[in-house]
């Protein structure tokens, strides 16, 4: 069972993340989140437990406990949604019926950058007269 921890020390190593679980039960992996710029962790990090017994057995203790002058936070980590992270999808949470296109006007101008089968109205002119030339 993977398990989310929040509010860590930006002092502290993935080695005292996993020491901090390994009293109640087997730790399978530990990755404490860090800036790729900097190095420096980010205050949360995930660690894996194989057992789903000792993971809620140690979700129940460390929440809300005292470390390091922090008051972390424990519970369980929830798949991570489609369409998050730093590039998301375009529309990830849009609605899937496709949209109704509107009818142009019946003047229709090829600008040059529309397809051969679509069309856009008409360019609109300008208010002012045109200046004479000469």
């Amino acid at each position: 069972m993977k398990i989310l921890v929040r509010n860590l020390a930006r002092s502290t190593t993935e080695e005292e993340l996993a020491a901090l679980f390994e009293p109640h039960g087997t730790v399978q992996s530990c990755n404490l989140v860090v800036d790729s710029h900097t190095g420096i962790s980010k205050g949360f990090g995930f660690v894996e437990m194989p057992k789903p017994g000792d993971a809620k057995a140690a979700i129940k203790t460390l929440n809300g406990a005292d470390i390091a002058g922090y008051k972390i936070r424990v519970k369980k980590a929830e798949p991570k949604p489609a369409g998050t992270g730093p590039y998301p999808a375009a529309n990830a949470n849009a609605d899937p019926k496709p949209v109704e296109k509107q009818p142009y006007s019946k003047t229709a101008v090829n600008s040059g950058r529309a397809k051969p089968d679509e069309t856009r109205p008409a360019p609109r002119r300008s208010p002012w007269p045109k200046k004479p030339t000469g």
